[in-house]
């Protein structure tokens, strides 16, 4: 797992986002309208591809896609 695949996987799960757009610095709540069902929707693709369980309270700390990324590929290695 690598980050650019991860953003490729949020970028297919959104129709909001252009893809190639999404970088890892990228604030998600700016990039498109944030609402809970975007939550969970992006729990659900995490919860799916990567089977790692995140929270409201994991999004919520997060800023960026890396934020994001770093939370679930930690919780992958830990495993």
């Amino acid at each position: 797992m690598n980050i650019e695949d991860f953003i490729t996987r949020i970028e297919e799960e959104f129709d909001d986002i252009t893809p190639g757009t999404l970088k890892p610095e990228s604030i998600f709540r700016e990039v498109f309208e944030w609402n809970s069902i975007n939550a969970l929707i992006l729990i659900a693709m995490v919860k799916t591809e990567y089977d790692v369980a995140i929270n409201a309270e994991d999004i919520a700390s997060s800023k960026t896609v890396e934020d994001i990324y770093s939370i679930v590929k930690a919780r992958v290695a830990g495993a």
